[in-house]
């Protein structure tokens, strides 16, 4: 397995390919405990040393389906987790965004004893509370920190001004954001910035929510609670366009010998050796075929045909709905 670096000075190696754990537990449908934990098992066999969680993630329910794999394999993993998007207990879909520094400080708690661990490798704020400074949110992870409870902070889904408020308080290792051949939005500006902090770029949904992979052909594809039923991107003329870009992504697959979600996760992974995605999957067959992607060789001729095909923009519809859009910070 390829590492990779984690920013901000700390000294975190983690494999080139993470896992993103979030829909073993929630938003998707088919939930198998079982299945999730021999993923698991499987990917630190496959050399997988970077694990994605959050608090918010089934209301905690991730975090402790993770904590056995964690609690055995603690010195060989680097387990990520995140705070401050707070769920209505009655209705899942409503949120709020609590950065304050007495919550900060009460989700790590929360958190460290979900995962039965003393120390959480990176700890990401989820978003960014538009009631709270950057500064006070970060310096109460600071704080935890220098308690030993943290070894390295991160951000998910700021901008540059945001990023740049936060390093001047203690160092990013980590942001991350939505990125892949459908969201390319983060090449205006922000991979650009995390480069010149020194802040290694985490791409989370790098397979499009699995629009890239081909095997999403009609809305009735998705079960009846899946949420992306709900995002834009794959409602009415939007799916049209949007099944038109896979299409295409899957025959350049096919002259590469390599499958749709490998050429989407191998064009990530060529933008520099600063990008660590986390593909989520809760099975061992997508798993499996997601490593391959690092044996796929672009070459520059098809890195620029990858760009002709797929340019900013390019995906029909905004990646959340307006509610949520309003939680991404600048």
């Amino acid at each position: 397995m390829k590492t990779r670096m984690l920013g901000g000075k700390s000294g975190i190696a983690v494999s080139a390919l993470g896992l993103g754990c979030m829909g073993m537990s929630d938003f998707y449908e088919g939930r198998d405990d079982d299945e999730s934990r021999a993923t698991l098992d499987r990917a630190l066999e496959r050399g997988v040393t970077f694990y994605d969680t959050a608090d918010m993630y089934g209301y905690g329910r991730n975090e402790e389906l993770l904590a056995s794999f964690v609690q055995r394999h603690r010195a060989k993993v680097v387990i990520a987790t995140k705070f401050g998007i707070v769920r209505s207990e009655t209705d899942p879909n409503v949120r709020g965004v609590d950065g304050t520094a007495a919550y900060v400080k009460k989700a790590c708690e929360a958190s460290l004893k979900r995962l039965g661990v003393d120390t959480i490798d990176l700890y990401y704020a989820h978003r960014k509370a538009p009631s709270t400074p950057i500064e006070e949110t970060v310096g109460a992870m600071a704080e935890l920190v220098k308690e030993g409870k943290v070894r390295a902070l991160g951000l998910s889904e700021v901008g540059p001004i945001t990023l740049a408020k936060a390093c001047a308080v203690h160092p990013i290792a980590a942001l991350q954001t939505e990125y892949s051949l459908w969201s390319r939005d983060p090449e205006d500006e922000i991979i650009a910035a995390c480069r010149a902090h020194g802040v290694a770029f985490v791409p989370y949904s790098p397979l499009g929510r699995g629009f890239l992979t081909g095997q999403i052909q009609k809305p009735e594809d998705l079960a009846p609670d899946d949420f992306r039923r709900s995002s834009p991107r794959f409602q009415g003329e939007n799916f049209a366009k949007n099944l038109a870009l896979a299409l295409k992504v899957k025959e350049l697959a096919t002259s590469k010998k390599c499958t749709p979600a490998q050429l989407a996760l191998a064009w990530v992974l060529a933008k520099g050796d600063d990008m660590i995605p986390i593909p989520g999957t809760k099975r061992r067959k997508y798993l499996d075929e997601n490593l391959g992607a690092l044996d796929v060789e672009l070459t520059p001729e098809d890195l620029a045909a990858i760009d002709a095909m797929t340019p900013k923009g390019a995906a029909s519809g905004a990646r959340y709905v307006a509610a949520a859009v309003g939680l991404i910070a600048d």
